[in-house]
């Protein structure tokens, strides 16, 4: 059992035996603490299926609306109890949501800002890796190169301090298809190479196959 469950219960059984009065108002926090977690790992597997299909079959994949519902659940939770870094992992995905199942930079971009802001105050690398990774990637949509190599590169950098090396190889992707639309021709090759020993290195058969890809279109 979750140890915040069952400090609810003892908190209840307080309020009940003991006559304390501000126990069931802590107990509600445990459990708020404990709904938001699970709301936002049940949005991750939500946008995890809706990957999974994308990737399968593109007319497979369908927005459930269950997703965006438990991120902003989350997001709703967290600011509540003042939890920063739980607030800005949670708009992370709502951004990443928007941006990625209904293809909407414009929602998106303002979402993903605000949760890089406090994910720096909180001081969680992941969260901001994440966010600036998807910044960059809406800034490549929309044809600033120079700032969306700049987002990747600093994703790159934090992903690279927590040893997240994975998404390094991943953010590597993007930087091939960003040197290629700069006619920097050498340092896609480059950055081909670096992403293939990486992904080998970490046994990421899926960010292979997209290294794989982008090496055939330079």
């Amino acid at each position: 059992m979750d140890e915040r469950v069952e400090r609810s219960r003892l908190l209840y059984e307080r309020a009940l035996f003991d006559g304390d009065t501000g126990a069931l108002a802590a107990a509600d926090r445990e459990l708020d603490a404990v709904e938001a977690d699970l709301a936002l790992a049940r949005g991750r597997i939500i946008h995890g299926r809706f990957l999974q299909r994308r990737q399968e079959d593109p007319g497979l994949a369908r927005e459930d609306p269950a997703e965006l519902k438990s991120f902003e659940r989350a997001a709703e939770l967290y600011r509540a109890r003042g939890d920063v870094r739980g607030e800005a992992g949670s708009l992370f995905w709502i951004g990443c949501f928007h941006q990625l199942v209904r293809r909407d930079n414009t929602t998106a971009i303002p979402v993903l800002q605000r949760s890089l802001q406090l994910a720096a105050r909180a001081g969680d690398k992941a969260t901001m890796s994440e966010a600036l990774r998807h910044l960059g990637i809406a800034d490549h949509a929309a044809g600033r190169l120079d700032a969306a190599r700049q987002q990747l590169e600093e994703s790159s950098r934090l992903r690279r301090e927590i040893g997240l090396l994975p998404g390094v190889a991943s953010n590597l992707v993007g930087l091939i298809y960003i040197a290629a639309a700069q006619g920097r021709h050498d340092d896609a090759m480059a950055l081909v190479e670096e992403a293939r020993a990486i992904a080998e290195a970490s046994g990421a058969h899926v960010i292979m196959r997209h290294i794989e890809e982008a090496r055939s279109q330079l």
